[in-house]
């Protein structure tokens, strides 16, 4: 199919690389006017040449950097919020700093983005608002993800209390909840794992591979679209049988 975005605005965070800059591409693709921001303006830059509309320099973790952002943006059908970072330990490895980072970058960011565009959603009486979480903490415990986990958990509420207050008005708001992608930050993880991590990472996985950023964006484009229109508030797992 094509076409599938064709006349709707998207707005997308963490676009630069991984499972941000595969939705982004796959938006575009399916016809979709498509504003992709990041903190790499470098690899930002490379998505002018994927059919992307505008890209620019964004820092989910500043509220009013968001704000502004939003603004310029104009009014947006979709909202794509991919920023994450995964925090490697146990509850002992967590300190409060670490607690503080990652639940800013992976639940409060999504919040700023979120305030930031609803409002216009709500003026056209239509949005689609998609959240990247976790089949980790959502659905099954990963050994050291104690922080992460526990972001990810929080995530999939926070779709759960969008979709419930705004489900009369035209907002849908869901989330997926990938497993072990392979993506560049994932590849970093094994590598720092030893020179077998990635072979370990793949050990895990029912289906003998990893999953690939562009399945996840093929989900998401079906949860942006008039497609998904009969759903909302769902935490979408897609982890080749991992939490089985």
């Amino acid at each position: 199919m094509s076409d599938r975005l064709k006349g709707k605005r998207a707005f997308v965070t963490a676009a630069a690389v991984g499972i941000g800059r595969a939705c982004a591409v796959a938006f575009a693709r399916e016809g979709a006017t498509v504003f992709a921001t990041d903190i790499d303006e470098t690899k930002l830059a490379a998505l002018k040449g994927e059919g992307i509309a505008e890209v620019a320099k964004l820092d989910v973790r500043d509220s009013a950097a968001v704000a502004a952002m939003a603004k310029r943006a104009g009014k947006t059908d979709i909202l794509l919020n991919a920023a994450g970072f995964v925090h490697h330990g146990t509850v002992l490895d967590c300190s409060d700093e670490d607690w503080d980072f990652s639940f800013d970058l992976n639940v409060k960011s999504m919040h700023r983005t979120i305030c930031a565009f609803l409002p216009g959603m709500l003026e056209n009486g239509r949005g689609a608002i998609v959240n990247i979480s976790s089949a980790a903490g959502v659905f099954k415990a990963a050994p050291n993800r104690y922080v992460y986990g526990a972001t990810k958990a929080a995530v999939a509420a926070l779709t759960r209390s969008v979709a419930t207050d705004f489900i009369a008005k035209g907002i849908r708001c869901n989330c997926i909840c990938p497993g072990t992608i392979e993506t560049p930050s994932m590849l970093e993880r094994a590598a720092a794992a030893g020179p077998n991590g990635r072979e370990m990472f793949i050990s895990r996985q029912p289906m003998g591979r990893l999953g690939t950023a562009e399945e996840i964006a093929s989900l998401a484009v079906y949860l942006a679209s008039d497609e998904s229109a009969f759903t909302t508030g769902v935490a979408h797992v897609i982890d080749g049988g991992w939490t089985l």
